[in-house]
């Protein structure tokens, strides 16, 4: 039991002291703890310290030690052997002995040297040797040895550049003088040796030129490998070496100058010295062993290869056949001319800015114009390209037989420039020179005298275009090659970090144009010429209802604002027929025929849109004058029932007097008038709000984007197409007049018949009210509406009002018609010279200065001046609409078909005036109402105008509706003014 428990005791006392142990071990929780620390930067530790790449900070190094090269680890001193290394951070150096000072290449072994030692303690070799520090099997020789190589006919070796093999001498060396020397007068460039005799020049010019800047420089890879490249090329044909030939003529940007031997000159002195080799493909521009750069230095010879042969494929957006990938590859070399691979150019290999695949590939999608634009550190871009690589790009293509081709495309370089001249540049395409290879950036032959050494100067393909022309009246989608056209942007560099570059990349489409430019020229000479015609009537119906023969500079005038209206609607035409067109043909054809026209081509389209507009809006404020500045005239047949007694102001008596009419009704009228003045056919702000929700929300702005797709959705991963400025202005167009043409039907079928129709319900609250509307838009023409009541009076009570209404519905009495048994009440007046004379003396002192709109401030005598003559004008219409003046009398008929469809009076109302029988309601022409289809083109030509500035559907329809209420403002306060001093109505009684 003793020994028992004492057995437990200790198991007690060994587990509490392994716990104290394991508390002491394991890490407490933190307490304040801080989480920063020194920044320390490996070149900033000591010679004797070493970059910890774990704690980030500098450490020593241990005895007899130094850091290396890299200085994130410790290497022997010169003198100390290494005798343990297991790969971590601690190594272990023991001193040489004095017979044995030198260390061998892999710092594990002392030996002794033949001659002196390098900086690193190592044996050292004169020039030509190598240093032999192990026999054949391995074994550590007790002293190192120096062995000359056999530069012999039979060996022709030398050492390699570590001096540590005996190599082969280069071919060139022993090609020219049979040795491993490349002795005078012999030359040595690019460490290969020439012979000097030949007509190879004997000194090139390595400088890159940089036209952006106007500069140029020597650079050091021109200067290395330029005469070499040159040389084995020519001499050899070494294919390599044409190809890195050919790479230093493109980042010169294919430049030629016959007075200096640059890379390109070089290229074309072989190039012609090598006629007699055999071509490549049966392509002329392509000789043997060289690269094909250029198509030919002939004038005119850039349009042949652009648009003589069209592709043998075809193109088209539906059906079972459809084809819409432009199926680009490219042969890409690096700078020393090696091939690295066939790739295709999908993934974003001619495009700077970064994106994702599927928007990157959508620059290959056949009818989509594609547009990337972004900005680039130049930090980035030498990280990214420290050596250029170049493309050679083809389209590829299937042909009838189901057999892959390759087609080049060419390349027009804008910065190219031949003998000082920058071609391409020229609007002719005659001058151009294309040109087959590519590169995207330059940062290579900008670098002087080191080429590890940061460049001075790099070329960035800062604009790249690829454009594609359809053949003309072709209906299966037939294509000429492609152009891909590309500006370079020389760079200075200065400080990478803060310095960048913007980069676009776009794919254009076209076709051409002049068969349709034609066609819409026809057209609008048709219908300007009709619209010539249509104002020249107008012309003369204003003449005869102004009733003026006299042709003067008012008439002129008047012709010049009637033909603006004219051509604004002959320019609206054409302009929705047009953009119609390339919206439904463009969007649903299947094998393509037409592609849309690119923004230089829609600017003739969007000037006729301003045009349109411009002379459209001429027309509107013209309307808008003549609307509030017409004659208008209440007519009141209400009698006075009766007399009162009156008092007498001054004489302290009464005396009778006729019952006085009210005013009332005539104010009722008045305002019933002033209300239905800016009433339309449609609901504006409805109008606007609707065209609105089916662009932006149900997605119909998406028919305007610049691809095949007849979608109105778009997935957010894919690439949205640039905006047409046609298809906008097709699809705004097309919804607005759709979306009024059905609010016009639903409000004359269904609205004014079963709800309400204001300009009918004015003509009956006339009558109610017995009270006419003489109106004159013209000195000689005019509209009547005949409101006398059949009842007598209309100043009744309700008992009295009800009766009559029931006695006209049971037809109890007359008919409301001016002519006895009809219901016209509506007329379309001509009235003669002599009876507007009359209404014009009366006239003048109802609207005289301090008339009666001024009640308050008028003087008495004023005031009853015009009391009277408003009277008089009552009684003077009274009686001329109820023939009481023969000398002024007038007669009603019916218009000629003719004269409703020209608008013009046939008979002129010599010595009578006419009243045409109106059942249309004409007299709206004076109101909003009667001119919708102005209204209506004016508005959406406003909304398209601010759309086209802007490429804003939200911001168009904000201003539409912001005109919308100012002239319907200035409408409105303009027109009760106007109403106000025409009538006698008092403007503060006007709502």
């Amino acid at each position: 039991m003793a020994t028992g428990s004492g057995g437990v005791g200790a198991a007690m006392a060994a587990r509490w002291v392994l716990s104290l142990c394991l508390l002491a071990v394991l890490p407490r929780a933190p307490h304040a703890q801080t989480f920063s620390f020194p920044f320390v930067q490996p070149e900033s530790c000591g010679h004797s310290q070493r970059f910890d790449i774990s704690a980030l900070s500098c450490v020593p190094c241990g005895a007899n030690q130094r850091r290396d090269a890299r200085g994130t680890s410790c290497v022997c001193l010169p003198g100390f052997q290494m005798i343990s290394n297991n790969g971590g951070p601690d190594i272990i150096c023991k001193k040489c002995p004095e017979n044995m000072r030198g260390i061998t290449e892999d710092g594990w072994n002392c030996i002794s040297c033949p001659g002196g030692l390098t900086a690193e303690g190592k044996c050292h070799c004169p020039t030509g040797h190598v240093l032999v520090e192990r026999d054949v099997n391995g074994t550590l020789l007790s002293q190192a040895t120096c062995k000359l190589c056999d530069e012999n006919e039979n060996s022709f070796t030398v050492a390699n550049t570590l001096g540590n093999r005996c190599v082969r001498c280069e071919p060139t060396f022993i090609n020219t003088s049979r040795t491993c020397a490349c002795s005078t007068p012999n030359i040595l460039t690019g460490g290969l040796c020439f012979s000097s005799t030949g007509n190879f020049p004997s000194r090139v010019i390595s400088s890159a030129r940089y036209g952006d800047l106007g500069m140029s420089l020597t650079s050091e890879w021109f200067a290395k490998y330029l005469q070499s490249s040159a040389a084995a090329c020519w001499v050899y044909a070494n294919l390599t070496s044409c190809q890195a030939l050919g790479n230093m003529c493109v980042m010169n940007m294919n430049s030629y100058d016959s007075t200096t031997f640059d890379a390109c000159r070089l290229f074309q002195v072989i190039f012609e010295n090598t006629a007699g080799l055999r071509t490549v493909h049966s392509v002329s521009f392509w000789r043997q062993n060289l690269p094909w750069l250029f198509y030919g230095d002939q004038l005119g010879l850039a349009p042949q290869v652009l648009s003589t042969t069209p592709l043998p494929t075809n193109f088209s957006f539906k059906g079972e056949n459809q084809n819409r990938k432009l199926k680009f590859v490219a042969a890409s070399y690096d700078v020393r001319g090696n091939f690295l691979k066939w790739q295709t150019l999908e993934g974003g290999v001619l495009q700077l800015c970064p994106d994702t695949e599927t928007r990157l590939n959508a620059a290959y999608s056949f009818g989509t114009t594609y547009q990337q634009n972004c900005e680039i550190p130049i930090s980035k871009i030498l990280t990214d390209f420290p050596s250029p690589v170049f493309y050679d790009v083809y389209l590829e293509y299937t042909d009838e037989n189901q057999d892959q081709y390759i087609w080049a495309v060419p390349v027009l370089n804008l910065n190219l420039q031949y003998n000082k001249i920058f071609v391409n540049q020229d609007s002719s395409s005659g001058k151009w020179l294309l040109t087959r290879r590519v590169f995207l950036v330059d940062a290579l032959s900008g670098r002087e005298n080191d080429l590890g050494s940061q460049p001075r100067l790099i070329r960035i393909a800062t604009q790249i275009s690829l454009s594609i022309h359809l053949v003309p009246n072709t209906k299966n989608g037939n294509i000429y090659p492609p152009l891909i056209t590309i500006v370079y942007s020389d760079i200075d560099v200065k400080d990478p970090n803060s310095q960048s570059v913007k980069i676009s990349f776009s794919v254009k489409y076209e076709m051409n144009q002049g068969e349709a430019q034609v066609q819409t020229d026809i057209a609008l000479g048709v219908l300007g010429g009709l619209a010539v015609l249509s104002s020249l009537l107008k012309t003369a119906g204003w003449k005869r209802r102004i009733g003026s023969p006299m042709i003067d500079l008012q008439t002129v005038m008047k012709f010049l604002v009637y033909y603006a209206g004219d051509l604004a609607n002959v320019f609206f035409i054409i302009t929705v027929g047009t953009g119609l067109y390339w919206l439904i043909f463009f969007k649903a054809q299947k094998s393509i025929s037409v592609l849309l026209p690119v923004p230089s081509q829609e600017e003739r389209l969007v000037t006729y849109v301003g045009c349109a507009f411009a002379l459209k809006a001429l027309q509107f404020l013209h309307k808008l004058m003549s609307q509030i500045t017409i004659d208008i005239f209440f007519i009141d047949w209400e009698r006075p029932k009766g007399k009162v007694l009156k008092a007498v102001e001054g004489e302290g008596g009464v005396r009778s007097a006729t019952v006085p009419v009210s005013i009332w009704r005539t104010y009722f009228v008045a305002n019933e008038w002033n209300e239905i003045q800016t009433v339309r056919k449609i609901n504006p702000l409805f109008q606007i709000l609707t065209v609105l929700f089916f662009l932006e929300v149900v997605g119909f702005k998406n028919l305007a984007l610049m691809d095949s797709s007849s979608s109105l959705s778009r997935s957010p991963p894919s690439y949205i197409a640039p905006y047409s400025r046609i298809l906008r202005y097709a699809v705004s167009t097309a919804l607005w007049l759709v979306i009024g043409i059905i609010q016009i039907m639903f409000f004359a079928v269904f609205y004014e018949r079963f709800i309400e129709d204001k300009i009918r319900q004015f003509v009956d609250l006339c009558c109610m009210s017995n009270i006419s509307v003489f109106l004159l838009s013209h000195k000689c023409f005019g509209y009547y509406i005949h409101g006398r009541s059949v009842h007598g009076h209309a100043d009744t009570n309700m008992e009295e009002m009800n009766m009559n209404l029931k006695r006209e519905a049971e037809n109890l009495c007359s008919q409301r018609g001016l002519v006895p048994n009809t219901d016209g009440q509506t007329f379309q007046i001509a009235i003669s010279s002599q009876m507007r004379q009359h209404y014009d003396r009366i006239h003048e002192t109802l609207t005289r200065k301090n008339g009666p709109a001024r009640l308050l401030s008028s003087s008495a005598s004023t005031f009853e001046q015009s009391i009277k003559a408003y009277h008089t004008m009552n009684k003077f219409l009274g009686s001329f609409i109820d023939h009481v003046h023969k000398e002024m009398d007038y007669f009603i008929k019916d218009k000629l078909l003719l004269e409703r469809i020209l608008g013009i009076e046939f008979m002129e109302p010599m010595e009578k005036s006419i009243f045409y029988n109106d059942e249309g309601y004409s007299f709206s022409s004076v109101l909003y109402y009667g001119n919708e289809a102005t209204l209506l083109i004016f508005d959406l030509l406003f909304f398209c105008v601010v759309d086209l500035a802007c490429q804003n559907f939200v911001l168009a329809a904000f201003l539409t509706y912001l005109q919308q209420e100012i002239f319907r403002f200035i409408r409105n306060t303009v027109g009760q003014k106007n109403l106000a001093s025409k009538t006698l109505v008092d403007q503060r009684f006007l709502i």
